[in-house]
This record gives C-alpha cells, structure tokens and sequence, in this order.
C-alpha cells in the first residue's frame, strides 16, 4: 500500500475530510476530498456533517478561518510552518491605528488575514467576490486590508476610494509577475488567452484578458473557447487546470512563481499530522466569535460556489 492510500485509508478509518488550496502539490490535491479557494473549502467542510475531523492542506489563516467556522471539528494544519506572508503583514494595531484616522470608514478585510484581525473588521471578502463586497456597502471610502493590489482591483472596479492598510500590503509570489514575461510568451502562443490573478501588479491586470481569483480562473478555462492560456498565479492552480481540461495547454506566466509557504504542505506531513492528530488549530473563543461574524457577513452578500469536487 502506497502513500496516498494510506492517507484514504487512515481518512476512512477517521472520519476526517481532507481541503486542499488550489496551490497545494498535485500528489496532496489528488487525496483532497475537495480542491479549491480557501474560504469556500471551509464552507464546504461545514456541510460535511459526518466528519469529526479537517485536515486543511494550506497556510495558517486558511485553517484558523476552518476552526472559526467549524468550532465542533477538529482542524489540522499539516504543517505549523506554513505560514501566510501577506497575513502576517497587518496586525491589529495597524487596524485600530487607521480606524482612528478614517472614523466612520468600514473595514473589509481581504480573507488572507489572520483571526485576530478578521475579528476586528466589519466584513471580509475574497478575491472573487470583492467588488461585490465593497459594492454592497454604504461608503464611498473604504478601508481595505492588507493586499494594496487587490485594494487598487477593486476601486477601479467599483469607483470608490479604498484606502489600504497597511500602506503597500502584498503577495510576494504574485508580485513576481512581470508583463516582459507574458510578451515572450505571447510570441510563442499568440493566441493564448492570459488570465490574471487580481493580487498580481496593476501592470499585470492591464495586459490581461481575464482577471479573477483562482476559482474564477478554472471557471473561465473551461467554458472558453480558447485552447491555449497563459495562466498568472501560483504555480499549483495548474496542475487542477490541466485535469479539469486535458484538451487544453497551460503555461506559467513566470515559471518561479511558487509559494514556498504552500509547499511546505507534503503528503508525508499530512499523513503524519492526521495518524497522530497533531498540529490542532485553535482560535480563542472571543476572536473566533467576532471573526466569524465577519465571514458570515460575507457569506450573506455573497454565495457563490468555489469548490471542485474529486470525481
């Protein structure tokens, strides 16, 4: 018996279920129950009533927002490590700080953030329902945290000024994308259609011919047309992209564009941490209570589904 089967079998024999981000490596993807975006993978555990315990292939915020909104399950990172760069950016300090120079402003908080802060804004959003979010709102400025790209995204979609916090909030694998790239490869593929993740740089989103979270991205691939695309965002979206359409090509805008935090995620770990049920995410009651009225928020402007579940 393999690895991989292990890990059902051990699944199986615990009644647990298995979310993998679409960033995850393939090997952890093919194991998941479900692949896809973060917040909508959580929802998806909430409906797994039979499941006692989540094993959530991610970074740290991913399965803190689990743990908010499964407070009767057991939630494990694989990997204490795996940690969220751009979470790790805004503190609640910096929350309280901007919330005193902009009264009245609400705060939407990119999901990427930690519990502690969710906790302390009024409504968070994703990548693929922010313009719906700050849409809904009754305000004209906004503060937004912590991703500036996905802030600036979303003002243009919407016209409203949104201020962000901190200042230059980022994701350092999406920053590492580079119009110069998408050119050469253009060259190569000059019908390929270029699809863009929103926290990738303003340059990047002008060149685009579809901007949207990764959940949107495999949405668009498979109802388009196109047979080749050239895909900007982390590198493990691809591997979903190339199973959901095997008919079709897909290539990296930039071939280094991979998240080291996500990766740290190896079918090895999640074996272990769910045979010794280690790495329990917890959340402080007070925090978990507010950030989850937060997602719930949310989770009433918006209901769109994000999840791929394994055939």
């Amino acid at each position: 018996m393999n690895l991989a089967e292990r890990v059902l079998r051990l699944k199986s024999e615990k009644k647990a279920v298995i979310l993998a981000h679409n960033y995850q490596r393939p090997e952890v993807q093919d194991v998941a129950d479900y692949v896809g975006d973060s917040i909508e993978l959580s929802r998806k555990a909430m409906e797994e009533k039979d499941a006692e315990i989540i094993v959530f292939a991610a970074v740290d915020f991913m399965a803190e927002s689990a743990t908010v909104l499964n407070p009767d399950k057991k939630v494990l990172l694989p990997t204490l490590g795996a940690r969220c760069p751009m979470a790790q950016m805004l503190t609640v300090e910096e929350i309280k700080r901007w919330r005193a120079l902009y009264p009245g402003a609400p705060v939407v908080l990119y999901v990427n953030t930690l519990a502690s802060c969710k906790a302390h804004c009024d409504v968070c959003c994703t990548s693929a329902n922010v313009v719906e979010v700050i849409e809904s709102l009754d305000a004209e400025t906004i503060l937004f945290g912590p991703d500036r790209n996905l802030a600036e995204y979303a003002a243009e979609k919407t016209g409203k000024k949104l201020v962000p916090i901190p200042e230059w909030g980022f994701c350092p694998t999406h920053l590492l994308f580079q119009p110069e790239d998408v050119t050469v490869l253009k060259q190569r593929f000059p019908d390929a259609v270029v699809m863009v993740h929103p926290e990738c740089s303003g340059e990047m989103r002008r060149i685009a011919d579809f901007i949207g979270s990764t959940s949107k991205m495999c949405r668009y691939a498979s109802e388009s047309p196109a047979k080749t695309f050239i895909v900007a965002t982390e590198e493990g979206l691809l591997h979903r992209l190339r199973k959901e359409n095997p008919e079709k090509q897909f290539f990296m805008a930039y071939e280094g564009a991979i998240c080291p935090n996500m990766k740290l995620t190896t079918l090895e770990r999640l074996y272990m941490s769910l045979r010794d049920e280690k790495h329990v995410v917890k959340v402080p009651e007070d925090t978990a209570k507010h950030a989850r009225a937060a997602l719930e928020r949310m989770f009433e402007l918006n209901h769109q589904k994000a999840t791929w579940k394994q055939p």
